[in-house]
């Protein structure tokens, strides 16, 4: 369970942080002028004399100052050595830089050491007769002590069948929150009971940083550097997933979005949906050419953290995981070749496609990534009045299809692979099995390698929900949902093939650059 449409105190911090990163940014001052900015940071947003949050004053701000730096694209700094907040600084102070790993992190000194897995009786238990908890315990770990169950740990294998038999729901199973939220079981504890990330696992998928309650984990941003950007004058055109719907409910209207776009320093606006239809159409030829005759089953690949866990995971079956474009790299390369001195910077709901950015193959298209998170940083950090903004009827997003649009939601990509191949072969009968969430993924995929899905497209989308439910997004996912139906139903036309950009997909795959 995450806390997206709850205003959380750490959200709230999270936020605030991305805010006077931007506003730093925006001030364009260097050396020690930006190296002041930075050290009140921190004060900023824990002001006062007296710790609220962990009663250590010191403390709040000096985990502040570990996202300040992670929010900057810089490293966190090793407990065990003296290190500047500002170390590094002018390293990040350029518009050119690229992340460098690991792009998830966790803050040592802000972690709870939660208990891995525990089961535990809660001051609830009565002491009943019955006492079913012990007698369903296959390793005789309950016994009876002082006139209630007590359970013995280091017995104890946490199967969990006590706290189903209990009548007063007095036995309480907890897991690490991050733990239990990371779909590939890559976080464990340290020597010193504190969070720790298996990068050799980890797919950047963020969701153990969105369900943390403490704010522990973080991801390393761009905001710095593209304000960098725009402070030297670069062209930067902003790519817009359509999973944007209902993270800003001021700017509903697409036209008001551009609007605020251009106004925080954006050149233009572009959605990336008119990739998604290009991504749609390539998709459904691949799977009408390899399968069955090549492949046993193909997997859909726009979503990165979904198709890194399949080839990793799965490396026999990497060749099955579809090998086009991803919407983002599909628009950004179609702009460049449009603009081919601007700059590309993608904005959506996603952790991971900070990660796919970075590949080698990706970089010369994509130069930056935003969350939606760290887009309303800057809306705040210019104070952009979103009431006061003009609402053109011209910059609505009118270029991409239904299907497009529905990208943004689980079970989309397969509905709109499906609803072409039916065009390109109405005979063809397609089936689907898709999955949300890393831990449903990995399990379709074992289904896939034992032969249960021969013949199928597969969908796979890391976080619940889709898009929708990012690890970068703002709003509820639930209300996000009903508001994407309802802009799907608005689309300009249905069908992909009927995007003004089809006549492009051959140049853009055919482009000597390319390489996947």
């Amino acid at each position: 369970m995450s806390f997206r449409g709850i205003n959380t105190t750490v959200i709230q911090i999270r936020r605030q942080v991305f805010t006077e990163v931007a506003r730093m940014a925006y001030a364009n001052v260097k050396g020690e002028q930006a190296n002041h900015l930075m050290r009140k940071i921190p004060y900023t947003i824990i002001p006062g004399e007296e710790g609220k949050l962990r009663k250590d004053i010191f403390l709040e701000r000096a985990i502040v100052e570990e996202r300040v730096r992670l929010a900057m694209g810089l490293p966190t700094r090793r407990m065990d050595e003296h290190n500047s907040v500002v170390s590094g600084l002018e390293d990040a102070s350029i518009a050119d830089k690229y992340y460098d790993p690991p792009l998830v992190n966790v803050i040592k000194f802000a972690c709870n050491r939660c208990p891995e897995k525990l089961v535990k009786v809660s001051d609830l238990c009565q002491g009943c007769l019955a006492h079913p908890c012990m007698e369903v315990c296959p390793k005789k770990a309950i016994t009876w002590e002082s006139g209630r169950s007590t359970i013995d740990q280091d017995k104890c294998i946490k199967c969990g069948r006590c706290v189903t038999v209990c009548p007063y729901n007095a036995i309480v199973k907890t897991e690490r929150p991050c733990a239990a939220a990371c779909g590939m079981g890559a976080i464990h504890s340290d020597e010193l009971g504190r969070a720790e990330i298996d990068y050799s696992k980890c797919v950047s998928c963020g969701q153990c940083l969105v369900n943390c309650p403490f704010g522990a984990i973080a991801d390393k941003g761009q905001i710095y550097q593209l304000i960098q950007g725009f402070n030297r004058g670069d062209r930067i055109y902003a790519l817009v997933a359509p999973a944007f719907i209902n993270q800003f409910p001021s700017l509903a209207s697409t036209g008001k979005l551009k609007s605020a776009l251009k106004a925080i320093g954006f050149c233009d606006v572009v959605e990336v949906a008119i990739g998604a239809d290009l991504c749609t159409v390539d998709e459904a030829h691949d799977f009408l050419e390899e399968v069955p005759s090549k492949l046993n089953f193909m997997a859909t690949s726009c979503c990165p953290a979904w198709s890194m866990m399949a080839k990793t995971a799965f490396p026999d079956l990497a060749k099955n995981i579809s090998m086009t474009m991803t919407p983002m790299v599909f628009t950004a390369r179609m702009m460049k070749q449009k603009d081919p001195t601007a700059r590309m910077c993608f904005i959506g709901p996603c952790a991971a496609k900070k990660l796919e950015a970075s590949r080698r193959s990706v970089r010369s298209e994509v130069d930056f990534v935003l969350t939606f998170e760290e887009l309303m940083g800057l809306f705040e950090a210019k104070e952009v009045d979103f009431a006061s903004l003009p609402n053109n009827p011209e910059d609505a997003f009118n270029n991409a299809s239904a299907d497009a649009r529905g990208f943004a939601a689980s079970g989309g990509v397969a509905q709109a692979v499906v609803n072409a191949i039916k065009k390109m072969d109405p005979d063809r009968e397609v089936k689907v099995m898709s999955a949300q969430g890393l831990a449903d993924c990995k399990k379709m995929m074992m289904m896939a390698k034992a032969g249960k899905y021969n013949g199928y497209l597969l969908e796979g989308m890391g976080c619940p929900g889709g898009c929708i439910g990012g690890a970068g997004t703002i709003a509820d996912p639930a209300r996000t949902a009903v508001q994407l139906n309802q802009y799907i139903k608005k689309a300009p036309f249905a069908d992909p093939e009927q995007s003004p950009f089809m006549s492009e997909i051959h140049v853009l795959k055919d482009d000597p650059n390319f390489e996947v």
